[in-house]
C-alpha cells in the first residue's frame, strides 16, 4: 500500500536504522533495505504467521533485519538498546492475508470462527459477543463502528445468544442483516466486524501508545510514517501529529492550553497521501487508504517547545 510514496518520504538512502512497526508480509520492509547495505531494520509484528512469512521474504538481508513478535504499542520497550531511528512506518488495520483467511474470522464474507485476533492470544470476538453486556456491546458498536443501529444490533445479538454461542463470522452477519435490512451501499456488517476488530485487539488504545513512543524514540531529523485506513484511526494520528507540531487543540474559549501541545515534529503531509488512480484500480482495499507524514524535530529551548494556540 502507497509504496513508492512510503520509500520516498522515508528517504531511505540516508542510510540508518529503521523501524516497520507493522511489518505484515514484508512488502514495504524490502523496498527500504533495498535502497542500500548500510541500511537496518527492525521489523515488528504482532501475528505471528505473518512474521513468518516476512522472514522469509526478508531472509535475503540477514543480518541486517531483525524480525520481533510483538505489540507495536510497546515499542518504547520493544526498541531499548537500539540506536534512534531514521524513520519508523506503521500501516494500521488489518491485512488483506488476516482477511483472506477465514480461520482468523475477521472476514464477515467468509465462513469461520468469529475470533479477529491479531495475535494468537486473548479474547476473541466471540468472547466480546457473548460477555459483553447490553450497554457495553452498545458502546463498542457505536463508538468503533459509528453504527447508528447499534441498539437494535445489539437487542438481536442478546435474542441470539439466550438460544446458544454465536461463534461464527457468518451467524453474527446474519444477525446484524436481520437487524438492519440491506438498504445500505455497503454490507450490513461492515462497520459490527470493525467496531469488535477495534475492540479485541485494542487498536486505537495501541495506536495512540505506538505514537507517543515513535515520536520519542525518532532521531532528530527522523520520520514517522502511517497509513491509516479509516476515520478513527485516522483522527488519531492527525490529532496527534498537529499537537506535537505546535497546534493547540483546545476550545477557543479556554484562557490557555491544556492540551499538552509541543512543537517536536514538522508536518510533511498538510493533508494526507492517498493512493494514485493505478493503485486504486489495482487494489480495491486500498482506496481508504491515507498517509500522513512527520519530521522530527532538532531539540529546542523550553521556551520554543511551548505550545501556541492555532
Amino acid at each position: 500500500m502507497l509504496l513508492e510514496e512510503i520509500v520516498a518520504i522515508l528517504a531511505p538512502e540516508r542510510g540508518g536504522f529503521y523501524v516497520d512497526a507493522t511489518v505484515g508480509a514484508g512488502g514495504h520492509a524490502e523496498a527500504l533495505l533495498e535502497r542500500g547495505p548500510e541500511i537496518r531494520l527492525f521489523a515488528l509484528d504482532r501475528d505471528p504467521d505473518a512474521l513468518a512469512l516476512a522472514g522469509e521474504r526478508l531472509a535475503r538481508f540477514a543480518p541486517r533485519a531483525e524480525l520481533v513478535e510483538g505489540n507495536f504499542a510497546d515499542l518504547e520497550g520493544l526498541l531499548e538498546g537500539f540506536p534512534a531511528p531514521a524513520g519508523v512506518l506503521a500501516d494500521l488495520g488489518v491485512s488483506s492475508m488476516q482477511l483472506e483467511e477465514p480461520a482468523r474470522g475477521f472476514s464477515f464474507r467468509r465462513e469461520g470462527p468469529l475470533d479477529m485476533r491479531m495475535g494468537k492470544t486473548g479474547r476473541s470476538a466471540a468472547d466480546v459477543v457473548a460477555e459483553a453486556d447490553v450497554s457495553e456491546l452498545t458502546r463498542i458498536l457505536r463508538e468503533y463502528g459509528e453504527e447508528r443501529m447499534a441498539a437494535k444490533i445489539v437487542r438481536g445479538i442478546v435474542e441470539e445468544r439466550v438460544l446458544g454461542p454465536i461463534s461464527s463470522t457468518r451467524q453474527l452477519a446474519r444477525i446484524v442483516a436481520r437487524a438492519k435490512g440491506t438498504r445500505e451501499k455497503i454490507d450490513p456488517a461492515t462497520r459490527v466486524f470493525q467496531a469488535l476488530r477495534i475492540e479485541v485487539n485494542q487498536e486505537l488504545q495501541a495506536l495512540s501508545r505506538f505514537l507517543a513512543a515513535a515520536v520519542n524514540r525518532l532521531n532528530a531529523g527522523g520520520r514517522l510514517a502511517v497509513i491509516s485506513y479509516h476515520s478513527l484511526e485516522d483522527r488519531i494520528v492527525k490529532e496527534a501529529f498537529r499537537r506535537d507540531s505546535g497546534v493547540c487543540l483546545c476550545p477557543p474559549k479556554l484562557p490557555t492550553c491544556v492540551c499538552g501541545t509541543r512543537r517536536v515534529l514538522k508536518l510533511l503531509t498538510r493533508r494526507p497521501l492517498v493512493p494514485s488512480e493505478a493503485e486504486r484500480h489495482r487494489n480495491p482495499r486500498s482506496r481508504s487508504a491515507r498517509l500522513r507524514v512527520v519530521k522530527k524535530l532538532p531539540s529546542l529551548s523550553p521556551r520554543e517547545r511551548a505550545g501556541v494556540r492555532g
